[in-house]
């Protein structure tokens, strides 16, 4: 299995930004994909983004496109979601996701969960 780390998170005000950060370590699929889940209190874990590590394709949530960015660093091993115009229903906590699989990531089943972090954004 891989070992998935994020850092990141915080307390922001309504508009401002966060860059949360992913590293990737271990063993992973040729075709690793790797995203990013949220999960607010009292609520079901959801899709946010995801990128293929080797072809560069992203995909995104309807509710943070346009304001969310998922990109991915070969050199560094790290996926980062960088976030923009945060809304005070962007809180959660932020969990990085991976498997070679795209449908089982999408789904809600990847093989790599990191141990999240708390994202809080204030009115």
């Amino acid at each position: 299995q891989a070992q998935l780390v994020e850092s990141g998170g915080g307390l922001v005000q309504a508009g401002g930004s966060l860059r949360l950060s992913c590293v990737v370590s271990g063993r992973t699929f040729s075709d690793y994909v790797v995203g990013w889940f949220r999960q607010a209190p009292g609520m079901e874990r959801d899709f946010v983004a995801s990128i293929s590590r080797s072809s560069g394709y992203t995909s995104y949530a309807d509710s943070v496109k346009g304001r969310f960015t998922i990109s991915w660093d070969n050199a560094k091993n790290t996926t980062y979601l960088q976030m923009n115009n945060l809304k005070p229903e962007d809180t959660a906590v932020y969990y990085c996701a991976g498997d070679g699989l795209v449908r089982n990531l999408r789904a809600g089943r990847p093989r790599d969960w990191g141990q999240g972090t708390q994202v809080s954004v204030s009115s």
